[in-house]
């Protein structure tokens, strides 16, 4: 019989997973916003992840002591607002352009990890981000001016970093059910809180209904489940590099299912962010902060490298 993985090599194979489900959404969304606003499909989709994880999650949900609650309901209105700024920004600049300013969230995660919790980020780390930003620039940039969506687009980047860091801190794998559960009912009442004004818009056929339910269930509830777990096991910057693979898989998917053509800036952007994952996977774990990472003491379990 083979031995179980690792935790720490379990939590980052959830997140390439999580990655490659992001990255397969872009064109669902894509084709979705065009007929339901941002902050109504926000809002439908984490009310439908919410109420199925409330249902599923019955017993881990009531498990969870006020100050987890609490922690939820913060947890879930950084992302919340994050989402929204992203989408919002992402009405006033190209797509390409929003993809590598949200994706700089790589670079500001050691940053408020160092600033916030006094973490130590190891060599090998640093130069994983470096090498994942050049990556993320090759695969996204063809040209760079700052307006208002840049910078909406740059604060969004700095609370999906903000997320990355307090999940990493407060996360628990005994707790991580109930986390995500409270976190996609506090998204859900932030963004249709910001659709009502005008009305909660819905989809209007069965594929748009299919398209939705997709994105609800496995890439809301099943990724921020899984999001929530894995980052009980990972420091907060080597889980935010994992999570660079995303644009790396949209890229991918825009080849494959959307008649886009494989380039070598692609294929260079591609190679460069998975050299940052070599790095931080395996030239990181040589270290011994980061192999206690793997499989860390209960009482270690949030202790950042």
């Amino acid at each position: 019989m083979r031995p179980a993985l690792p935790a720490g090599r379990l939590a980052t194979l959830l997140l390439v997973g999580v990655t490659a489900v992001w990255g397969s959404t872009f064109f669902l969304i894509r084709d979705l916003v065009a007929h339901v606003p941002s902050a109504d499909f926000l809002g439908v989709r984490f009310a439908i992840a919410a109420a199925g994880m409330a249902l599923a999650f019955r017993r881990q949900l009531r498990a969870l002591s006020r100050r987890q609650v609490l922690t939820g309901v913060g947890l879930g209105a950084v992302y919340a607002a994050a989402q929204l700024l992203q989408t919002v920004g992402l009405e006033h600049t190209d797509a390409s352009v929003s993809g590598f300013v949200t994706g700089t969230y790589v670079v500001l995660t050691p940053v408020l990890a160092a600033l916030l919790f006094r973490d130590r980020v190891p060599g090998s780390t640093w130069a994983a981000v470096v090498l994942a930003t050049a990556g993320l620039a090759l695969l996204s940039l063809r040209g760079l001016t700052v307006g208002l969506g840049e910078s909406l687009t740059l604060g969004a980047a700095a609370l999906y970093a903000l997320h990355i860091v307090l999940l990493g801190r407060f996360s628990t794998a005994g707790a991580a059910t109930g986390l995500a559960t409270v976190q996609a009912a506090v998204i859900a009442v932030v963004c249709l809180g910001a659709a009502a004004p005008g009305g909660v818009a819905l989809p209007q056929d069965r594929g748009q209904w299919l398209s939705l339910l997709y994105m609800a269930v496995v890439a809301g509830a099943g990724a921020l489940w899984a999001q929530t777990w894995a980052q009980a096991h990972l420091p907060a910057t080597r889980a935010a590099v994992v999570m660079t693979l995303e644009p790396v898989f949209a890229a991918g998917f825009a080849v494959a299912l959307g008649g886009e053509s494989l380039t070598a800036r692609m294929l260079a952007g591609g190679a460069l962010v998975l050299a940052a994952m070599y790095v931080v996977e395996l030239l990181g774990r040589r270290g011994p902060l980061v192999r206690a990472v793997e499989d860390p003491p209960a009482e270690l379990l949030h202790h950042e490298v």
